[in-house]
């Protein structure tokens, strides 16, 4: 009987290739996937590739669709399920920050947050000790300051160019992003030998890279 192929979910965009160069570090060509093509279910030999939105990711491997996935620690820390996180990839490296425009105020009284990661500030907010109304966006966060929506952001940065460009400064750092490889829980107890296997070619294959 053959094998049921592993499921494997990547997220769309620049870590869907940074994920392909370390899944062909550990012996499995994702080349289909990066192909100019519409198709989200994608047969690579022993894998079968999901391509999903980035917040999708753990919610198909939470859910037993995917047995793994890739997703970025900022997607993880706000989605909060429970899922083994074996490997930090060490791709996708970025910043979650706390922005503010340059001539704001530094005490606004009645402090409000615009973010698409409302868990993670309000945990944030605690560790600081700090009260503030969260406000959820989903786009083009920079704009709550500019509009007076919103006195600070959290949002994600690599270079901090964005920010700059429309007038905003960082004021704190929330956490350092990057990648990992999740696992299904109750999949690995399944299929513990070949997850395993995939578990432990990745690893060689981040630390070759490192």
């Amino acid at each position: 009987m053959t094998a049921r192929p592993i499921i494997v979910a990547l997220p769309k965009g620049r870590i869907l290739d940074e994920a392909a160069t370390i899944f062909a570090r550990a012996g499995h060509d994702l080349a289909p996937v990066l192909a100019d093509t519409r198709k989200l279910v994608i047969d690579c030999g022993v894998l079968r590739v999901l391509v999903l939105r980035s917040s999708d990711v753990p919610t198909y491997v939470a859910h037993g669709a995917a047995d793994v996935g890739v997703a970025g620690s900022d997607v993880l820390d706000e989605d909060g399920r429970e899922l083994y996180e074996p490997l930090d990839l060490g791709i996708g490296r970025c910043r979650m920050i706390v922005a503010a425009r340059a001539e704001a105020d530094a005490d606004p009284g009645h402090l409000r947050i615009a973010t698409k990661y409302p868990r993670t500030t309000r945990a944030y907010l605690a560790r600081k000790g700090l009260t503030a109304e969260v406000i959820k966006l989903s786009g083009a966060i920079e704009l709550g300051p500019l509009t007076g929506l919103c006195e600070r952001i959290v949002d994600i940065t690599q270079t901090g160019e964005t920010l700059r460009q429309n007038g905003l400064v960082e004021v704190d750092t929330v956490a350092s992003v990057s990648s990992r490889l999740v696992v299904n829980p109750a999949r690995l107890k399944l299929d513990g030998d070949r997850l395993g296997t995939l578990i432990d070619a990745l690893g060689r294959a981040c630390e070759g890279a490192s």
